[in-house]
């Protein structure tokens, strides 16, 4: 697609999908656009998240009725929740947010934000994944939410009634029905809800390389470098500096995820910026693959098909940016990916089996940060997607490219902004 630059010379921060996203729809607009990124593009979160493309995930972490759930999920070897008791001083402040933040008022309003992140995820792609001839890389066949007995399942009723009033259509199966959906799961699980609208991508860090290859082919580039501060003259913008070098720019956006926060603190913004540590492992050639995504309501990880194999993702980590992987927590994965799909093997050798550790962006609010800096409106920020960023990243980049453009946006942006922080 040839692209005529006639715009601002603009810096975006991080190589993820929200950054390569925001790059795509900021070079349609016609702007001289670079990505910083020292790492390598797609190598973050990007890298290995479940691949989920689900409008349904509209419900917030913070649920009313989490915080009682705590203690058995911490004592739970198996259990979805992690916390190095090192960083509980350091994270103390974020975890009081976070429970404070899960009120059903709250989470009414929090659904009623996300939903138009996310109702439209394979819309919003459609044109970037056309340009980078990916969409052999995307499935839009649904998902499916296992539970163990139909009690689990109304457990869960706020959760649903908040899908349900967001538009998210559902089919509620039990039993035969459940097992005729899905033949490889375990008849230990006896009810199931399934989602159409939703997909999945069957390499995430593949789509993110190709959104970020079309965009250097139509003019776009890419700094392998660690963007450090800026530098402004008054409340302009002049450059961004980096370990490379100052990239001179007129705009910039922090897509840095999880590394965001030194951005912001030198931008003026108090953002309660925090990492939830995400494991995954991967079986090659696995004995099962599903026909579409399947959440594990109780054990909270995600079970993929993809091109390298069976995806298990999940789990939540508190520990920081800089604590070693605890490989445990990924071959735990194993151990309940066996339990939901009987013809997987009891043992792997470790030539069949890959393991991963990333950091997810996470604000207590489970909304994202989309919106100016205080310094300056030539600094966007798009960053803080928990775990819906590559559900929202083709939405966040358009409102973007939307803000510097000083257009209104179709995505509402007052509970995404910033300013909420003040």
């Amino acid at each position: 697609m040839a692209i005529v630059k006639t715009g601002r010379r603009v810096a975006v921060i991080g190589g993820g999908v929200i950054g390569v996203c925001a790059a795509s729809w900021l070079l349609r607009d016609g702007h001289d656009v670079t990505i910083i990124e020292p790492d390598g593009i797609g190598m973050g979160s990007s890298f290995g998240n479940a691949g989920c493309l689900n409008a349904s995930s509209v419900v917030p972490m913070s649920m009313p009725g989490n915080l009682s759930k705590v203690p058995g999920w911490l004592l739970d070897p198996l259990g979805p929740l992690s916390i190095r008791w090192s960083y509980l001083p350091k994270i103390a402040p974020w975890l009081l947010a976070f429970v404070r933040a899960g009120t059903p008022e709250k989470v009414t309003h929090q659904a009623a934000a996300l939903r138009p992140l996310l109702h439209d995820s394979f819309g919003a792609y459609a044109p970037l994944v056309r340009d980078a001839n990916a969409g052999h890389l995307v499935r839009r066949n649904g998902h499916l939410v296992a539970y163990r007995s139909k009690q689990d399942f109304e457990g869960d009723a706020l959760g649903w009634k908040l899908r349900r009033d967001n538009g998210i259509g559902f089919d509620l199966l039990e039993r035969d029905a459940l097992w005729q959906q899905e033949p490889s799961l375990s008849h230990d699980y006896q009810f199931g809800v399934f989602i159409p609208d939703n997909g999945h991508t069957t390499n995430p860090n593949q789509l993110v390389r190709a959104l970020a290859d079309a965009f250097e082919r139509d003019g776009g580039k890419i700094l392998v470098a660690a963007a450090r501060s800026f530098s402004f003259d008054g409340e302009r913008l002049v450059a961004v500096k980096t370990d490379a070098g100052e990239v001179p720019a007129d705009a910039a956006v922090v897509a840095a995820g999880a590394r965001s926060r030194p951005f912001t603190v030198e931008l003026g913004d108090a953002v309660p910026l925090d990492t939830e540590r995400g494991y995954h492992i991967i079986i090659k050639d696995p004995e099962a693959v599903p026909r579409t995504s399947i959440l594990d309501a109780a054990g909270k990880f995600v079970a993929t098909p993809m091109d390298m194999g069976l995806r298990l993702a999940g789990t939540v980590e508190f520990a920081g940016l800089d604590a070693d992987p605890d490989w445990r927590r990924a071959r735990k994965l194993l151990t309940l990916g066996q339990r939901l799909f009987p013809a997987l093997r009891d043992t792997y050798s470790e030539e069949r089996l890959s393991l991963w550790m990333g950091f997810r962006p996470s604000i207590p609010d489970s909304l994202p940060v989309i919106g100016p800096s205080r310094r300056s409106r030539d600094v966007v920020y798009a960053f803080g997607h928990g775990h819906v960023g590559l559900a929202a990243g083709a939405t966040t980049g358009r409102a973007v490219a939307d803000l510097l453009a000083g257009r209104p946006s179709e995505l509402p942006l007052d509970a995404f902004s910033p300013a909420r922080f003040h």
